[in-house]
């Protein structure tokens, strides 16, 4: 008997030091979470002879190129005024890279050759936007792109020699050209033109060609071409025309009609496509559901990934580049708590060889797992979201973090995200719900977002609220609400509109005023406007409601703590009402801490202006939400 009573009472104790130990969770530094990855961006060049990839030096991130025969690295370029932006591999081991100078506004373009390390400017963009289209394996010098130099509302289309800097115009747009679709041999087939509300899509069969209108739709019914099926006229399509959720399609570019649906998910919109280049066929589709999930299209890419999930087991797996024989590919896999590792797969030996983490430091064992969720709006309306709950805690009487997203438009998703888990690491539950009008639930769910910026969509972050309190997971007197761009805008809604909801906000980058927003659009969202009218609401006929809901109106309602972080170089904010609402705060004894940083756009690229906003977010917290460190 005494025996027995020695183990209960050993198990007992046991117990008592596991739930002591699960509650001590380290508090990991705040430049941890938010540190320039280690390594990212990995690319492979076409012949598979090297590996590029991001890597800071000087809090600025340059490009690495690793010899794979050798193992050697090479620190391929050092600015220490800027990063380099992006960058892309040509056929003759040549890498086109760009630069941002946010203080003067300028992009600037290099040519970086890899065997000789010779760097090389190729252009200097005053106040133009380039992107690069595509390279081309029939024309190795020479990279298709678009910029907005001739006009900075239009995008034109050049062809550029990253040799000799020579630049070409290939297509000029006419005034209504959105988007371009090159073949797989560079030749522009297919472009898409709208007058911000329809859109249709032209195809000619060569460049000799004039372009013929095949598809005409509203902005609601989306053909979003993929590629030219091999060398048919024939293309894939992402398409949710006579459809709620969207599919991929075949078309036939001669007729614009559909030949066939390839792939339809009745549960959500197809938002990805995995296509190669080198077989000219759709490997495999992908959604979002509570998790990312993959359809595949072609079996021996369904065997290799099978392989690579058993190798790196627990994560999921994506494919971010490969060579041109595509025997060598580039691999991600991450989880919630793990913010990504890279890998070299080598299908030919089937070796697997990890070739950097994007943040090392973090561990998942002290990380925080994402939960997904569903609850039903006030009115009916089922809607998904994601939970994340400090290690150790139980899901009960908890201070809680709301987190609208960023893009009203986009939605939130499974995976790592360090602010989630900045956030959980020191206490607090993390809420972020998907509202109606979010990406990947269908047409229907997205048209039910139109016009309800400040209505029902607000609305719907309200009942999420309402729901973790109701079933006792959020501590009603310590909750919250903190977001950038459209989920800066919903933070100020907030504490205006729900008084008593929230003890505090935080706001990066927040969208103050629709009026504003819409009038100062830079030039090159300009074809968007009208469908952005239609949306979220039109400046002239939806006035009083626009008005009604823009925070800048409404100082006299806010009474909460705020804190607002913003760059004076995004193009997006306009200062000067920025500085006025924030004065007009605080002649109304809000208590509001604003910072403004300059030469930073929307999101801070300088990790220590980063360091110091999220230091500056964890007292704002702990201090408004009392909650114990």
């Amino acid at each position: 008997m005494q025996g027995r009573i020695r183990s209960v009472f050993f198990l007992a104790l046991v117990l008592f030091f596991c739930a002591c130990k699960q509650n001590n969770v380290r508090q990991i530094p705040v430049n941890q979470f938010f540190k320039t990855p280690e390594k990212s961006f990995f690319k492979i060049s076409p012949d598979g002879k090297y590996i590029s990839y991001l890597k800071p030096y000087k809090d600025k991130q340059n490009i690495y190129v690793r010899t794979l025969a050798t193992g050697a690295e090479t620190m391929a370029t050092n600015f220490t005024d800027y990063s380099v932006r992006d960058y892309t591999w040509t056929f003759n081991n040549q890498i086109v890279l760009t630069q941002d100078i946010i203080a003067s506004d300028q992009f600037k373009v290099y040519t970086l050759d890899v065997v000789t390390q010779q760097l090389k400017k190729l252009l200097d963009l005053d106040k133009t936007r380039i992107r690069i289209i595509n390279r081309n394996r029939q024309q190795p010098d020479v990279v298709t792109v678009a910029m907005n130099q001739r006009d900075p509302v239009n995008f034109d289309v050049y062809r550029l020699n990253v040799k000799t800097g020579e630049l070409k115009p290939y297509l000029l747009n006419p005034g209504n050209i959105t988007k371009w679709y090159p073949d797989p041999n560079g030749r522009i087939r297919l472009v898409k033109v709208s007058d911000g509300v329809n859109e249709s899509l032209l195809f000619r069969p060569n460049d000799d060609a004039p372009f013929k209108t095949i598809i005409k739709n509203n902005f609601n019914d989306k053909v979003e071409p993929i590629a030219f099926a091999g060398e048919t006229n024939n293309f894939y399509a992402l398409s949710n025309v006579n459809r709620d959720k969207t599919a991929l399609i075949e078309i036939d570019a001669s007729s614009g009609q559909q030949e066939r649906v390839i792939y339809a998910n009745e549960q959500a919109d197809l938002m990805d496509v995995s296509y190669s280049k080198t077989k000219r066929r759709i490997e495999a589709v992908a959604w979002d559901a509570a998790r990312p999930a993959k359809y595949f299209l072609d079996q021996e890419v369904a065997k290799l990934y099978a392989n690579l999930s058993k190798k790196i087991a627990g994560n999921n797996i994506e494919l971010v580049d490969r060579d041109s024989s595509e025997n060598k590919f580039i691999v991600l896999g991450y989880t919630d708590k793990n913010p990504g590792s890279y890998y070299l797969y080598e299908k030919n030996t089937g070796s697997l060889t990890k070739i950097g983490d994007t943040n090392p430091e973090m561990l998942p064992t002290e990380l925080c797992d994402m939960k997904p969720i569903t609850y039903k709006a006030s009115d009916g309306l089922q809607l998904s979201g994601y939970l994340t709950v400090p290690k150790g805690k139980e899901m009960k009487n908890l201070p809680v973090v709301v987190m609208p997203h960023d893009n009203i438009w986009g939605r939130n998703s499974w995976g790592y995200d360090a602010e989630v888990q900045f956030l959980a690491n020191r206490g607090y539950a993390v809420f972020q719900v998907n509202y109606r009008g979010s990406a990947g639930y269908g047409k229907a769910f997205r048209k039910a977002g139109f016009k309800q910026v400040g209505g029902k969509i607000q609305q719907d972050i309200t009942d999420g609220v309402n729901w973790l309190i109701a079933n006792k997971i959020a501590n009603p007197k310590k909750i919250a609400i903190f977001g950038g761009g459209f989920g800066g805008f919903s933070a100020l809604y907030g504490v205006s509109f729900h008084q008593g909801m929230y003890n505090c906000a935080v706001v990066k980058y927040g969208l103050i005023n629709f009026f504003t927003y819409l009038k100062d659009a830079p030039p090159f969202f300009k074809p968007y406007l009208k469908m952005t009218y239609e949306m979220v609401g039109n400046p002239e006929t939806d006035a009083e409601q626009l008005r009604a809901i823009s925070p800048v109106f409404h100082t006299d309602k806010i009474k909460s703590p705020l804190l607002i972080f913003q760059g004076a170089k995004d193009p997006r904010a306009n200062i000067s009402e920025l500085n006025q609402f924030v004065r007009e705060l605080k002649k109304r004894n809000v208590p509001v801490i604003y910072r403004l940083k300059e030469n930073e756009r929307a999101y801070f690229k300088s990790e220590h202006n980063r360091t110091e906003m999220y230091t500056e977010i964890e007292n704002f917290l702990s201090s408004n939400l009392q909650v114990k460190r």
